[in-house]
């Protein structure tokens, strides 16, 4: 798969000096050339078959709803053991591929997958879309974590005013349910774990 980058793909380094351009470098980046890369710069950069994709950076309103979720989640999932995360964190889909989920769980935080670098899978996901190119949450991280075999996927996107959540039948998703405002969006991974969309939506 092909990502689609941002048309300046620049890089500013920790230590403050100057910009890298990284476009013409496009379609040869290794995946140690990549992990070592994003060791070193502030930037969310996500990997894909030797192309990256610089992420914009998350706006007040996405930060806000990311804070909520990852409250409730780590409310239901830390006293029965397991560990929830937030971006910036890699997640390893498969050899060539890394994601950096907005959020992502595990429900045993003894899970070999939670790794310090990066993570080698995940139990649950969740994305809040950005506006700036919808698609990469709805479709194309739709395509990679299924591949990646997480079992639940959430999207929360904020401009539709929708939470939808799909769980993994065999190598694809299906939609557990598209909850819109007004209505409680439940996970059948978690049972029992239920949140207001009207709340997500309008987190302070």
């Amino acid at each position: 798969m092909t990502t689609t980058c941002l048309p300046e793909l620049q890089l500013t380094w920790n230590d403050g000096t100057a910009p890298v351009d990284l476009a013409p470098l496009q379609g040869t980046w290794t995946e140690e050339q990549y992990l070592k890369l994003t060791d070193h710069t502030r930037r969310l950069i996500e990997f894909s078959d030797g192309e990256l994709e610089v992420l914009p950076m998350p706006t007040r309103n996405h930060q806000v709803i990311l804070a909520l979720l990852y409250e409730l989640f780590v409310r239901f999932v830390r006293p029965a053991g397991g560990i929830v995360l937030f971006a910036p964190l890699r997640l390893r889909i498969r050899e060539g591929c890394f994601r950096e989920p907005d959020l992502l769980l595990l429900r045993d935080a003894g899970d070999p997958r939670n790794q310090n670098r990066y993570w080698l899978g995940a139990d649950l996901v969740v994305e809040i879309v950005s506006p700036d190119n919808p698609e990469r949450d709805t479709v194309a991280k739709r395509d990679d974590y299924a591949e990646g075999h997480i079992p639940e996927y959430w999207i929360v996107n904020p401009d539709a005013a929708t939470i939808t959540v799909l769980t993994l039948d065999g190598d694809a998703y299906r939609e557990h349910g598209v909850f819109g405002r007004g209505t409680t969006a439940t996970s059948p991974l978690l049972a029992g774990f239920a949140v207001a969309v009207d709340a997500v939506l309008e987190a302070e």
